[in-house]
């Protein structure tokens, strides 16, 4: 049995849609609006049936949970859920995937008592989660003396998403403005960059540098000697909301605040259509082996696109190709596995490696 909370969402619809493909077994599908969650079950190809639970009310969690071999966690805002769900999870003896939580949910199941024995992803989303893992295939035997990172578009907010960006600071996601060399965190080492036509992006964009947790690890995990990490805007309208919401958030509920976050995603939908660009470009060092320079992946849905991932990693998982212990998907699951389905997933426009 495969618990998956969270699949009436934008992002669980595609990981139930996937998973139930996959053949993996049977699909428990929970949600608080029970009706939801049977439409979802009924549309899935394989056996599949709903239940309803509230992931705040242990008891029901814990019913949920009971009997899984593994539960998969799309439900939000993902950092409030942090590790709620995989100590459900792991009290059951099942395994865990989450599309989000990073260093913060890791941190806090670290340690946990059965945290040995059973297996618990986190961040298996697109970023983080592929933002991670992608570069990789450009280090693969050579260590770059530049690793650079693109990620966004016009993706719409929705008010979970929202949420979750605006929980998304302080010194365990990252650090503004920064860059990674030679072997630490440099402060205040880059300038946004205005109007500028990069790779895979079909207009002109903002990207403003964050070097994430993700990216140091990567850095580290590369023998990078620079990384520069980029989040991309097509307008300046959601760092200026995601800025005045930061600036009010100390003391505010994050869910007050998110309406001001999505009404600036939706009007940079209206002006710019739809779309995710993942660019990912290396510099080699004097010296090392030939290799690709440059991965650009684009897709219209990134919360899909993020379901796709969470339906991989829970077939990573599942298949005994995670070994025990708590983990970030960066840094566990495979990356030529991954890009090879990416290739022929339908939800994917382009993946060019080259």
């Amino acid at each position: 049995m495969i618990g998956l909370l969270g699949a009436t969402g934008a992002v669980g619809r595609t990981a139930a849609q996937r998973i139930a493909a996959f053949g993996l077994g049977p699909l428990r599908v929970g949600g608080r609006n029970v009706a939801a969650a049977a439409d979802v079950a009924a549309s899935l190809p394989g056996p599949a049936h709903a239940v309803r639970v509230d992931l705040h009310d242990p008891a029901e969690l814990a019913a949920f949970c009971d009997g899984c071999r593994i539960v998969v966690s799309c439900a939000g805002p993902t950092y409030r859920v942090l590790d709620t769900v995989a100590r459900a999870a792991f009290a059951a003896g099942a395994d865990y995937v989450d599309i989000g939580g990073e260093l913060a949910a890791k941190d806090a199941l670290t340690g946990h008592p059965l945290a040995g024995d059973r297996i618990a992803v986190f961040s298996a989303g697109v970023m983080p989660g592929l933002s991670g893992l992608l570069p990789r295939l450009l280090a693969k035997g050579r260590a770059p003396r530049r690793l650079d990172v693109y990620v966004g578009g016009a993706a719409v907010f929705t008010p979970l998403s929202a949420v979750d960006a605006l929980l998304t600071r302080g010194p365990r996601f990252g650090a503004p403005m920064a860059a990674w060399r030679g072997g630490r965190v440099e402060p205040n080492a880059l300038a946004p960059l205005h109007g500028v036509r990069l790779p895979g992006f079909p207009v002109p964009v903002h990207a403003w540098p964050y070097l994430t947790t993700e990216a140091q690890t990567l850095a580290a995990d590369t023998r990078a000697d620079e990384v520069r990490c980029y989040n991309v805007f097509v307008s300046g309208r959601l760092p200026e909301a995601l800025a005045a919401a930061w600036a009010e958030a100390d003391g505010a509920d994050p869910a007050a605040l998110a309406g001001s976050v999505v009404r600036a995603s939706l009007a940079d939908n209206a002006d710019f259509g739809a779309f995710y660009v993942m660019l990912f470009t290396a510099r080699p060092r004097p010296g090392e082996p030939p290799g690709p320079g440059r991965i650009v992946l684009t897709a219209v849905d990134s919360y899909a696109l993020s379901g796709v991932v969470m339906a991989l990693a829970a077939r990573a998982v599942l298949t005994g190709s995670v070994p025990p212990g708590v983990h970030l998907a960066a840094e566990v699951l495979d990356p030529d596995a991954t890009a090879a389905e990416l290739r022929d997933d339908p939800l994917v426009e382009d993946f060019v490696v080259s």
